[in-house]
């Protein structure tokens, strides 16, 4: 039976925080760069990396930047748990099988069910595959969640993706250079968001 993804389960996933029924979902590029999802040990030894096209070969060859990428994520989670103290969460944080729900789908449902979305792309030296998985989910839920989403990258990202959303769904796009920055930016959009529901011109999601 496959996992029905509501607000009630991903809540109950997730610690208690001063603002439980604001979900955050936070999402980045740590599954998408991370070939231990689809290769074993054995496979990826067996790989001839400098065979490999420039893009591929990024791919096995930047793990510590993986890493640090999703404990990147993290850090700002542990931040926005905090202060302003809201429910934000990865994707693995939920825990529901790939084989049951895709991956893909699983995030369309992730934004579906927040009070607001944020898709963070931190400056990995490529851009290969940033884009994919955040343009399936602005495809399926910009148009009735657009003003629940902002897409924040590093200053050194360039990207035909994030050029094309701000156009295409009407994205709000935001810059960091600093870690700090990056927390500030989303604590910002968070912060705007829950006043919008209270106050203001969204559904309140509580």
């Amino acid at each position: 039976m496959t996992q029905e993804i509501t607000r009630d389960h991903i809540a109950g996933r997730l610690g208690d925080v001063a603002y439980d029924r604001f979900l955050l979902y936070l999402m980045g590029p740590y599954k998408s760069f991370n070939l231990n999802y689809v290769l074993n040990d054995d496979e990826l030894n067996d790989v001839e990396i400098d065979a490999l096209p420039g893009p591929f070969r990024k791919l096995f060859q930047n793990k510590d930047e993986i890493d640090e990428a999703k404990a990147l994520l993290r850090r700002v989670q542990g931040h926005l748990r905090t202060d302003p103290g809201v429910n934000a969460f990865l994707a693995v944080d939920v825990d529901i099988d790939t084989d049951e729900v895709d991956a893909v789908t699983q995030s369309i449902e992730y934004s579906r069910c927040a009070n607001a979305t944020v898709f963070i792309v931190p400056f990995l030296g490529h851009n290969f595959g940033v884009g994919e998985e955040a343009g399936s989910v602005l495809e399926n839920v910009a148009e009735t969640h657009g003003d629940r989403i902002v897409f924040v990258h590093e200053s050194e990202v360039t990207s035909e993706m994030i050029r094309s959303a701000r156009t295409r769904w009407d994205l709000r796009i935001e810059m960091y250079g600093t870690e700090a920055e990056l927390v500030e930016t989303v604590k910002r959009f968070v912060v705007t968001t829950m006043n919008r529901e209270r106050f203001g011109d969204l559904e309140y999601f509580g």
